[in-house]
């Protein structure tokens, strides 16, 4: 048993640049898991600087000089920031209010619609089975209150937090993009100079993560703008705050368009019930469904790394259980790090031994 360990240790970490690449790798990691709370405005920021660094580089390439590049960007930055904050989450906030003075009646409704499934369909559903479902939907709806209610008694700290990161993030952001160089060159001061291997991963993880990350924003917005068009012409209610969460959902692959389809089938309904405009909101939700999935995705992520869905699913879990949020955002592109690192990783041959 100690000869094969001993045979495999030497087999992927006989080569120094791999034990750098490994110990680089486990640093990051640990940093992140440790430290991720304490460092999250630092490492937003980090995030926020790379995407807008995408528009930096354009700009130079028309011969403007970087730092005048940085203050557009920076500005435009500033201006979506602005309009997010001050614009759309205060009428998400009104939609939430409203729509939570409507669930009362909707839990009603769904009630009588499941008391009368026994009569109708004698032979599928019992009443116990319904009884079952009601009772389950009271201890949902009393979880959901003390959620709520411990919310609200956050919403303090939840405010610090918002203001902390109105004005730290940017401020970082705009440091990050202005002296990137100069940042960039003390980090690698820092770093052994055995670092061929990691400088040959990130090269390699640099261009599919900016292009993935961009295009991932890039299809947010197109589905959320496509959505919204569409409920707000159906006239179906809460048309901006639905389009959101669906415009939302393209962050998470597969379970994201399935979960969001919820609130949109239960709204449609509740509106409607099964007439023609509930009808035609699930045609063209589910045309825009595919539209997505089979036009825009592949366009956008033509250059990316074909991972299989279970792959995808198991990086999703692991990443947004570790990091949140920011784990299920680049949950494929460090699933692709980890298939990078695995192509690359030096291996040292197996020598059989030959004996007379």
């Amino acid at each position: 048993m100690i000869r094969v360990l001993r045979g495999w240790f030497h087999r992927y970490f006989s080569d120094p640049q791999a034990v750098i690449l490994a110990a680089l790798l486990l640093i990051g990691f640990a940093v992140v898991l440790n430290l991720g709370t304490i460092l999250a405005p630092v490492l937003a920021s980090i995030v926020v600087a790379y995407l807008l660094e995408g528009l930096v580089r354009p700009l130079q390439s028309i011969r403007l000089p970087r730092m005048v590049a940085v203050l557009l960007v920076f500005m435009l930055f500033m201006m979506s920031l602005f309009f997010l904050l001050f614009g759309l989450l205060p009428l998400f906030s009104r939609q939430l209010s409203q729509l939570a003075q409507q669930v009362p009646d909707m839990i009603t409704r769904g009630q009588q619609i499941l008391l009368l499934l026994p009569e109708k369909y004698p032979d599928i559903v019992s009443p116990n089975q319904v009884k079952m479902v009601m009772d389950t939907m009271r201890t949902s709806l009393g979880d959901l209150g003390q959620g709520v209610l411990s919310l609200s008694l956050a919403s303090i700290q939840g405010l610090i937090l918002v203001l902390l990161y109105f004005f730290l993030v940017p401020f970082l952001v705009f440091f990050f993009l202005k002296d990137k160089a100069l940042i960039l060159g003390y980090v690698a001061g820092l770093l052994p100079k055995e670092r061929g291997l990691a400088a040959k991963v990130w090269e390699e993880m640099n261009e599919q993560i900016g292009n993935y990350v961009r295009g991932k924003l890039l299809e947010i917005l197109v589905v959320w703008s496509a959505t919204y068009t569409a409920f707000a012409a159906l006239d179906l209610n809460y048309a901006p705050l639905l389009s959101f969460l669906v415009g939302l959902s393209a962050i998470i692959p597969y379970v994201g368009a399935i979960v969001v389809t919820v609130p949109v089938v239960f709204i449609g309904y509740f509106q409607w019930g099964l007439g023609s405009d509930f009808l035609w909101v699930m045609v063209v939700y589910s045309i825009i469904q595919v539209i997505d999935g089979n036009i825009i995705v592949p366009l956008m992520f033509s250059e990316a790394v074909n991972l299989h869905p279970v792959a995808i699913m198991i990086a999703v879990l692991f990443f947004g259980g570790v990091w949140g949020f920011w784990g299920i955002f680049f949950a494929i592109p460090l699933a692709t790090l980890v298939q990078v690192v695995i192509t690359f990783w030096p291996r040292t041959p197996i020598i059989l031994e030959h004996h007379a």
